[in-house]
């Protein structure tokens, strides 16, 4: 059996996300911190596993204040679940470069399946002879699935912050030689 495993180039990809704020405008933030590997066992996506570990005191929304209030006990509550966690149950494939992967997301200790709609921009070798395989995937969950249910309902009925979440995570992955992680460049 050949396993072939690919690292999460942190440093070129990203974890993004969107979310209404007063009904008017989406409020976007990533996460600065995670790390992540895909293995395949002989090419064969359906036998694929994905595992993501995001430190979720690295969300970044460009400001500060509003930074603090997501990492505390009203939303991700950081100091008690410092780790956001993505595991891969099961891969469908749809078409050469379009995926379905179906996997656990935990948030505040909270597990819930969500469904990664996951697209394959291709594969190529850079400058220092190292394989490398691009994705963007993507989804949407509703944050009170995750225990994040705090909130404030403005005049008009609407609320401050949205209950739906879209997620946007952009993907490089280096192939590893021996299966073991690579630094590069």
């Amino acid at each position: 059996m050949a396993v072939e495993r690919w690292e999460i180039d942190s440093g070129h990809s990203g974890v993004h996300f969107a979310v209404r704020h007063m009904v008017l405008a989406k409020v976007r933030g990533k996460f600065t911190r995670w790390s992540g590997a895909v293995v395949t066992e002989d090419g064969d996506e359906a036998r694929s596993s994905v595992e993501v570990v995001i430190d979720a005191s690295s969300i970044d929304t460009g400001v500060a204040d509003r930074d603090a209030h997501l990492k505390s006990a009203d939303f991700l509550d950081a100091a008690h679940h410092p780790e956001i966690t993505f595991k891969a149950e099961r891969t469908e494939r749809l078409d050469p470069e379009r995926w379905r992967v179906l996997g656990l997301l935990t948030i505040r200790g909270v597990a819930r399946p969500v469904v990664l709609e996951v697209e394959y921009a291709g594969r190529t070798r850079d400058p220092w002879g190292h394989e490398r395989a691009g994705f963007t995937a993507k989804t949407s969950i509703d944050r009170k699935d995750f225990g994040l249910t705090w909130n404030q309902v403005l005049e008009t009925g609407g609320l401050v912050v949205g209950e739906r979440v879209d997620i946007e995570i952009e993907i490089e992955a280096v192939k590893q030689a021996d299966g073991s992680a690579e630094q590069v460049a």
